[in-house]
């Protein structure tokens, strides 16, 4: 089972990055403070209603997709297909130190 709380925050921290906001920034869109946006990010605190509707508007999206499980994923394939990048690189330089040692 998702925690609500959890989703919530990172799908408000991945369309935030996704516009480029700061949590300061989105503060002021949505009117109120950034150590709110912090402690709704953090899991510590869950917004009301009409607050949900704020973020929701500042970061323009409808407020059921705060509680979707998309932007999540989409974070996480980005963070999968860098860390295969890496690893791809990092087996193509193995391979060429061993051709360069038969030579």
């Amino acid at each position: 089972m998702t925690d609500i709380k959890k989703l919530l925050a990172a799908n408000i921290k991945a369309y935030r990055a996704e516009l480029g906001l700061t949590q300061s920034k989105l503060a002021e869109k949505a009117d109120t403070a950034t150590q709110y946006i912090a402690m709704i990010e953090g899991c510590k605190k869950f917004p009301s209603a009409a607050m949900l509707e704020r973020i929701a508007t500042a970061l323009e999206r409808d407020p059921p997709e705060l509680f979707t499980i998309i932007p999540v994923q989409d974070d996480w394939k980005g963070e999968i297909l860098s860390e295969m990048g890496e690893f791809i690189t990092e087996k193509l330089e193995s391979h060429r130190q061993k051709l360069k040692k038969k030579q």
